[in-house]
C-alpha cells in the first residue's frame, strides 16, 4: 500500500508521529571476517570510499565482538517526500539544542533518527513535543 507524501515542512512536523524502537543498533564497519554475520543482520548499509558500514542490532555487534555506541532508532512516521524541505534540520535541530546527537538515515518510506540509546526517552519526548507544537 502506497500513502500520499507529505512535502510540506509544517504539515511533516504535524504528522511526525516518532515511534521508539526497543531494540538497540550499533554502527559498525564490514570487513571480509564479518560481513556474512553482519550484512545478514543490519538494518542499512551504505558505501564509502573507506568501505561498508553498516548499522546492526547492538546484540549482533556484540557477538563480532565489534565496540561502539549503542544507538536507539526513532522512526518518524511521517510518509515524507523525499524532496521535502526542512523535515531532518527540525528534528536535528530540536535534538541539539538539548545536546542529543543525531544521526539521520531517510528510508523510502520513513526517516529514522539514531540517537543515542542513554537519551532515547528524552529525545522521544522532545519530538513529540515538536510535533505537538505543529499540531
Amino acid at each position: 500500500m502506497t500513502r500520499e507524501t507529505v512535502r510540506d515542512l509544517a504539515a511533516m512536523l504535524k504528522q511526525l508521529s516518532p515511534r521508539l524502537d526497543p531494540d538497540r543498533y550499533r554502527y559498525v564497519q564490514i570487513e571480509p571476517s564479518n560481513a556474512a554475520q553482519l550484512l545478514g543482520a543490519a538494518i542499512a548499509t551504505f558505501r564509502e570510499e573507506e568501505g561498508v558500514s553498516a548499522i546492526v542490532p547492538a546484540a549482533i555487534a556484540d557477538q563480532a565482538d565489534i565496540d561502539g555506541a549503542d544507538m536507539a532508532r526513532i522512526t518518524l512516521e511521517v510518509y515524507s517526500d523525499l524532496e521535502g524541505v526542512g523535515l531532518t534540520a527540525a528534528v536535528a535541530t530540536a535534538l541539539a539544542v538539548a545536546g542529543i546527537a543525531c544521526n539521520m538515515v531517510a528510508a523510502l518510506n520513513h526517516d529514522h533518527a539514531f540517537v543515542p540509546a542513554a537519551r532515547s526517552a528524552e529525545a522521544i519526548l522532545i519530538l513529540q513535543n515538536l510535533a505537538a507544537r505543529h499540531s
